[in-house]
C-alpha cells in the first residue's frame, strides 16, 4: 500500500471553505500585503508563543536575515551554529559577510551540544549571535545555551523554523532567547500557501527596528533612516495561517500519537535508533512536535531504496552537513571535523509522520521498514 511522506490535501480538505472564505476577504478588500489580516495573525502568533512582539515577513531565512540585519551583524563578526541544519541557518549568516563558527552536535537530539558549545565560545574571539537550532521539532538544550549566552553577553537567536509549538521548561521554541523565528513552508506543521515566516521578540526597540527594516526601513513612508530590505509577508498568507493556527496543538498532538505509535511498534528491533525526547522529565506539554519523526538506521540508502520500492515516502534531512557543502569551503572545515553530524548525515531517515496518516499506513510503514532491515 502506497504511503506519502506528507500529504497536504488531507489537511487542505476539512478546512477549504475557511480557506476561501478568508481568501475572498482579502480579495474584496484588496489590501494584499501587510494590512489587517498580517496585523490579526501576528497579534494571534505573539499570544501563542506568549511574547509582546510577532512579525511577519517573506519567509522563514528572511526573518533570519533580517534578526541579524537589525542586530548590526556583518562583515568580522561571528556567529556560532550547528552544521546539521538547513542551508539558510548559516546562509544568511553569510549574506551578511559575517563568519560562521560551528558546533557539532548531541548524538541523540541532534541539536547543538553545549559542552562543546561552552568550548568554542571560550576560545572565539568577536562572537555577536548564538544560532541554537530546534531541529526537528524539539527544543535544543536552551537552559544550558542561554546561560553561555548571558556568561559571554552574546545574544541567543532561536532557529525555530520547524518548532512552532514546540515546548521547553523555560518556555516556548522561539520565545526564549533574544529573538527567534519560524518558517511556515507549506511542509511545516503550520505551514503557508507558499512561502512566509515569521520573528518574535520581547524588546520594543528591536521589534520597531524590525517592522521597518522588513519594508526598506521606511519609517515614516518613503523616509528611510536605516536599510532594510523587503522582507512583507503577504496578506493572504497570513489569512490562511491565521485560519490554520486554532488547529496547530492538535495537529502537532496527533504527530506526537503517531511518534509514540512508532516507538511501541518498533520497540523490540535494535538495528533502528528511535528519536530521544530530551525535555520529557520536564513536565512541560507539547514538548516535541516531530516536524519529522527521525531514525537511524544501518544501509540507509538499502533501506530507503526498499521503502521507495514499496511505495512508502521517506527523506534524509541532511545529507551533507553545511561545513562539508562547497560554498563554505572558504571556512576552512573538512571532513571529520565535526564527526556527530556527518554521522547523522549517512545514518539518518525521516518516516511519514505527518497527522492525518491512518492507522493502516502506520502499520505498512513499520512492516516495509522492518522488511528493508533483512
Amino acid at each position: 500500500m502506497p504511503v506519502p511522506l506528507l500529504d497536504l490535501r488531507r489537511q487542505y480538505a476539512p478546512l477549504k471553505a475557511q480557506f476561501l472564505a478568508a481568501i475572498e476577504e482579502v480579495c474584496d478588500a484588496q489590501a494584499l500585503v501587510l494590512g489587517p489580516k498580517t496585523e490579526a495573525f501576528e497579534k494571534a502568533v505573539a499570544g501563542y508563543v506568549g511574547v509582546p512582539h510577532a512579525i511577519g515577513v517573506s519567509s522563514g531565512t528572511d526573518a533570519e536575515l533580517l534578526i541579524l540585519m537589525a542586530l548590526g551583524i556583518g562583515p568580522g563578526d561571528v556567529v556560532v551554529t550547528t552544521p546539521y541544519t538547513f542551508f539558510a541557518t548559516a546562509g544568511c549568516v553569510a549574506r551578511l559577510g559575517a563568519r560562521t563558527v560551528f558546533v557539532d552536535i548531541d548524538p541523540a537530539t541532534y541539536n547543538i551540544d553545549p559542552q562543546k558549545l561552552a568550548d568554542v565560545l571560550a576560545k572565539t574571539r568577536n562572537v555577536k549571535a548564538i544560532i541554537p537550532v530546534h531541529l526537528y521539532g524539539q527544543c535544543a538544550d536552551m537552559g544550558a545555551i542561554l546561560a553561555l549566552g548571558r556568561k559571554y553577553e552574546v545574544p541567543v537567536i532561536e532557529d525555530a523554523a520547524q518548532a512552532l509549538g514546540a515546548r521547553h521548561a523555560l518556555g516556548a521554541a522561539g520565545a526564549m532567547g533574544e529573538a527567534g523565528f519560524y518558517s511556515f513552508y507549506p511542509t511545516k506543521n503550520l505551514g503557508a500557501f507558499g512561502d512566509a515566516g515569521m520573528l518574535v521578540c520581547r524588546d520594543a526597540a528591536l521589534a520597531a527596528k524590525c517592522r521597518a527594516m522588513r519594508n526598506h526601513g521606511m519609517e515614516p513612508r518613503y523616509y528611510h533612516s536605516m536599510i532594510g530590505g523587503n522582507f512583507r509577508i503577504d496578506a493572504l498568507q497570513s489569512a490562511v495561517l491565521h485560519v490554520k493556527l486554532p488547529h496547530l496543538d492538535t495537529w502537532s498532538a496527533k504527530r506526537r500519537a503517531h511518534a509514540a505509535a512508532y516507538r511501541k511498534a518498533l520497540a523490540g528491533e535494535s538495528r533502528i535508533v528511535l528519536p530521544v525526547e530530551q525535555w520529557a522529565e520536564s513536565g512541560v506539554a507539547n514538548h516535541h512536535i516531530y516536524n519529522q519523526f527521525i531514525v537511524r538506521v544501518p544501509g540507509r540508502e538499502h533501506v530507503r531504496a526498499a521503502l521507495t520500492k514499496a511505495g512508502v515516502g521517506s527523506e534524509i534531512y541532511y545529507p551533507l552537513p553545511l561545513h562539508m557543502q562547497e560554498c563554505f569551503v572558504s571556512l576552512g572545515y573538512r571532513e571529520g571535523d565535526f564527526p556527530e553530524s556527518e554521522k547523522a548525515a549517512r545514518e539518518t531517515l525521516a518516516l511519514p509522520i505527518f497527522p492525518e496518516l491512518t492507522a493502516e499506513e502506520h502499520r505498512e510503514v513499520v512492516a516495509q521498514l522492518v522488511a528493508a532491515l533483512g
